[in-house]
């Protein structure tokens, strides 16, 4: 009785891991994406609002993960292959000092996109941001599409799909 207890509770818990593990998407077709303001690289300010009309990710990174890192390339590849036809992508730093940013940014991983700076991380809690890297795609009306939590080298296939779609409604 105790080894099929120890099994039970065993696959519990790879259940569990595996879950917690594996990046998650979720689709959501109606809920509007919560409007912000936030400073960008260079001084200016960034309003969510001011990109109605094209299909936006939203990724909300940190210099201090891995993953995050790993990331930044291919985001910058999908940036500039969808940028044409009506797609923005939006780094946000969650860091609360922007100068690890910054310099990241500018010794090791240029990007082409808006970079902004979320320092109090209030739209992290808007959006329920809970670990990194944390993106969110957002339709040309506004409306949250897709979230996913976490990378791992392939997941990037997802996010092509999706903008793929979205660039098309």
């Amino acid at each position: 009785m105790q080894s099929k207890q120890f099994g039970t509770t065993l696959a519990r818990t790879l259940a569990l891991v595996l879950l917690v593990a594996t990046p998650v998407f979720a689709v959501s077709t109606s809920a509007p994406a919560p409007g912000f303001s936030l400073p960008t690289r260079g001084g200016q300010t960034l309003k969510l609002a001011d990109l109605r009309g094209q299909v936006v990710m939203i990724n909300f990174w940190a210099t201090w993960c891995g993953p995050c890192r790993q990331e930044m390339p291919l985001l910058e590849k999908i940036h500039k292959k969808y940028k044409p036809l009506g797609f923005t992508m939006l780094g946000v730093n969650v860091e609360p000092d922007p100068k690890a940013a910054e310099a990241w940014l500018a010794k090791e991983m240029p990007v082409t996109f808006p970079i902004a700076f979320d320092t109090d991380s209030q739209v992290s809690k808007l959006y329920k941001v809970a670990g990194m890297p944390s993106t969110v795609i957002v339709d040309r009306k506004g409306n949250v599409r897709v979230i996913h939590k976490g990378y791992k080298p392939g997941d990037e296939n997802e996010y092509l799909a999706q903008i793929r779609a979205l660039v098309k409604e």
